[in-house]
């Protein structure tokens, strides 16, 4: 047995803390099949009524937002949501030890939270940071008790990786500013109710200097969310076209054309929202693999051995990856590069999981008996594993700023970062 493994003796008022999460899950959750290993079912509803990546699930979309904000308030109301945070906002100021309890606790249900993700895990900590005492105050706590859902709105036609060189605009107009311009791949923008823009405020500044941060309402008159569908039939991504819409000057966030900062912090948070889950203290993911090759007769092949190991391997290292990344934000630090490794980390094993999967599946994971709900879930997972890879910043991008910031390599050329946006000849500006 080693340090890590080893049981911790808790005090009474950890247990009784133990008992009470244990007893809320039990009467809002239902239980794992299989402690964490979850069957790879997402519960972000799409346009078309199915869990995200999956056709698994017989419920509309409607209806699994309303699941999702049912066990949220629940939660907010009984004292266990959020459980450091500020009670002014619905959290509990609680220390990160109850975290901890939480967290393991919660590893043996299914918890239908997975559409707050981008809410909760980069909206929220950049509101609480970056917004004034007004702002967090009429937004947070709707936020966090999971009332409203929120996105972020940052890729553009032209500015994917480069998402500074966006150029959707903000000009003042008194108290207020209109936007125009067009967005893309902005997850739930269209049952989302709020959302986190940045837009083009000073083309004559550098295109890193010129960008200023807004809170949005996503139902004001010129938003117009468009659904894309995706190669696994889902629609969960949008474009969204802005037409002469006005955000009022009070939800400004931070200072005109000191976006790129704030922009920053969020990138950040999204890497740790994705990246720090990764794997949760047991064999995440392996278990349903391991299932169906004992169901195919395959445990004694030694390819899929190797296989089901490496996966086993690389979910425990994410596992304390997201541990480690979870405690530095839980003592007061500011997401760092640690977020990207673990984005990058989640992206392997995405893919790696995947193959193997549909390696051990055969047949029967490309063709299935009609109505059979989870005949599907083999060969979306193999669809769905490359977007891994691109969602939350590209694992190239993660690459340079792990390359940067941890190994100290000197920094890509950079060319056009001194120069005015409006002479430059960036993704659709001519």
């Amino acid at each position: 047995m080693t340090m890590l493994d080893e049981p911790r003796v808790e005090g009474a008022e950890e247990l009784e803390f133990r008992d009470r999460v244990r007893a809320f899950l039990d009467g809002h959750c239902q239980k794992r099949r299989s402690g964490r290993s979850a069957d790879g079912v997402a519960d972000r509803p799409n346009d078309d009524g199915e869990a995200e990546g999956t056709s698994m699930l017989e419920a509309d979309s409607a209806s699994l937002i309303a699941a999702a904000k049912a066990y949220q308030a629940a939660l907010v109301d009984a004292g266990l949501g959020f459980l450091t945070w500020p009670k002014r906002y619905g959290g509990a100021e609680l220390t990160k030890r109850h975290v901890e309890i939480f967290n393991e606790v919660a590893a043996d249900y299914e918890i239908p939270n997975a559409i707050f993700t981008i809410g909760h895990g980069m909206c929220a900590p950049t509101l609480l940071e970056f917004g004034t005492d007004e702002q967090r105050d009429t937004y947070l706590p709707d936020l966090l008790r999971g009332d409203r859902l929120w996105c972020q709105l940052y890729s553009e036609p032209g500015a994917g990786s480069d998402v500074a060189s966006l150029q959707t605009r903000a000009v003042r107009d008194g108290d207020e500013w209109v936007l125009n311009g067009q967005k893309v791949w902005t997850s739930g923008a269209h049952y989302c109710d709020w959302g986190i823009i940045i837009a083009r405020t000073n083309p004559e500044a550098p295109k890193h200097k010129g960008i200023t941060m807004f809170v949005l309402d996503m139902h004001a008159p010129g938003v117009e969310p468009k659904p894309l569908r995706q190669i696994t039939g889902a629609a969960n991504f949008n474009e969204v076209f802005l037409t002469d819409v006005r955000v009022p000057d009070a939800d400004r966030l931070g200072a005109v054309d000191d976006g790129w900062r704030l922009s920053v912090a969020l990138l950040m948070n999204e890497r740790v929202a994705i990246g720090a889950a990764g794997g949760g203290p047991r064999d995440g993911g392996v278990q349903p693999l391991i299932r169906k090759a004992r169901e195919r007769g395959l445990l004694g092949d030694a390819s899929i051995r190797q296989g089901l190991m490496q996966v086993y391997i690389q979910q425990r290292l994410a596992s304390w990856l997201g541990q480690r990344t979870r405690a530095a934000l839980k003592a007061g630090r500011a997401p760092g590069p640690e977020g990207s490794l673990g984005k990058l980390l989640a992206a392997n094993i995405a893919r790696q999981q995947s193959d193997l999967g549909i390696a051990i599946a055969g047949a029967a994971g490309v063709a299935w008996e009609e109505g059979d709900a989870r005949g599907a879930r083999w060969s979306t997972a193999v669809l769905t594993a490359p977007a891994s890879a691109i969602a939350g910043g590209t694992s190239e991008i993660q690459k340079n700023i792990i390359g940067e910031r941890v190994l100290g390599l000197p920094k890509e050329p950079q060319v056009d970062r001194d120069l005015p946006f409006r002479d430059l000849l960036v993704g659709t500006q001519r």
